[in-house]
């Protein structure tokens, strides 16, 4: 069984989503303030949270922080708010999904499952004949590990899922739609949000990949068009 934590000042949609994450088998913590959440974390095998941003004592911003400290777990915020600066902050802190309230909760439980699906995929044993190497980096994608000359780097699931993407296809440009749809697969987003979400974790990769993050090696834009993964040179 999956455990989820719910994590919202606001008793009746703490209720609400455990009768809708109980039905799909999955077991739910809850905690009302960014303080109960991190307690829970520490103390119990959570594998997903459900985040709102509004919470008494530490707020979600300030949690997800100290959550991205021990753990990658995918973090989906919660929030009333709905500008495009709220959602961005929110990536930009770690998150890996954002839903704004009022919410349909059949949509909350589809991005739930659906980042639960690679969350979990992080501990599978379907086994590789190669890693994918390009340029420096090793990907082993049977332990879902990723190596730039020769360290391990800390990627989220949904950071190695882009970077497995474009390295796997290395010289392929892929537009900000094409990665969301393969990486993302049945989460919605309109398309400026989309755009906004690919860049903000495109960055990050940058960050913990590349020697100098202003001027990538690795993973290249291509104005106009998307995202590419240098091709390995001839000297490599």
């Amino acid at each position: 069984m999956q455990n989820v934590l719910v994590c919202d000042d606001e008793k009746d949609i703490v209720n609400a989503l455990e009768i809708y994450l109980s039905s799909e088998d999955i077991r739910v913590f809850k905690a009302y303030n960014g303080k109960e959440a991190l307690d829970i974390i520490r103390k119990n095998e959570i594998h997903l949270v459900l985040l709102d941003i509004m919470l008494p004592i530490m707020d979600g911003i300030c949690a997800l922080n100290e959550i991205r400290k021990i753990s990658n777990l995918p973090v989906i915020f919660l929030s009333a708010k709905s500008e495009d600066t709220d959602k961005i902050l929110g990536l930009n802190v770690g998150a890996d999904d954002y839903v704004t309230k009022p919410f349909n909760p059949v949509e909350v439980i589809a991005r739930v499952k659906s980042n639960l699906r690679r969350y979990t995929m992080l501990g599978s044993v379907v086994k590789k004949e190669t890693a994918i190497k390009v340029n420096g980096i090793e990907i082993d994608d049977e332990w879902k590990q990723v190596f730039v000359y020769g360290e391990e780097v800390k990627l989220t699931p949904i950071e190695y899922e882009i970077l497995k993407l474009l390295a796997g296809s290395q010289g392929k440009v892929f537009s900000s739609k094409e990665i969301y749809q393969r990486v993302w697969k049945d989460s919605v987003y309109d398309m400026d949000g989309t755009d906004k979400t690919v860049a903000v974790h495109i960055r990050h990769i940058r960050e913990k990949i590349e020697i100098n993050p202003a001027e990538p090696e690795h993973i290249k834009v291509v104005w106009g068009h998307g995202y590419k993964c240098e091709q390995e040179s001839e000297e490599s």
